[in-house]
């Protein structure tokens, strides 16, 4: 099952979440999401159990618990709806945002 957290300091790494949550049971993968320029921690990440049990588990007990100074949030990761709009995407529509009601033929 995949699960989001949130709220993250900036010094929390993958290993730091891989213990919080291995308390629980087997975690297969974790994912700190970085800033490609800076590399810095966006303040959120991903983990994968293996048990669907465990990670409900996990959600209710780590939610709101102390990591490095901050209480971090825990839920279950839900796939991007399709056709969401990803960074840098269009809001669609293409027809002249300022044009005062104007219609373009």
């Amino acid at each position: 099952m995949n699960i989001y957290i949130s709220n993250l300091a900036d010094e929390v790494n993958e290993q730091d979440l891989r213990d919080v949550f291995e308390v629980f049971g087997q975690v297969e993968f974790v994912n700190i999401l970085k800033d490609r320029f800076s590399d810095k921690s966006r303040g959120f990440g991903f983990l994968v159990m293996l048990s669907e049990d465990n990670a409900h588990k996990a959600i209710k007990e780590a939610n709101g618990t102390d990591l490095r100074g901050t209480a971090i949030r825990v839920n279950e990761a839900y796939p991007r709806p399709s056709g969401s709009l990803r960074r840098g995407g269009s809001t669609g529509g293409g027809r002249g945002g300022g044009r005062g009601g104007r219609r373009s033929y």
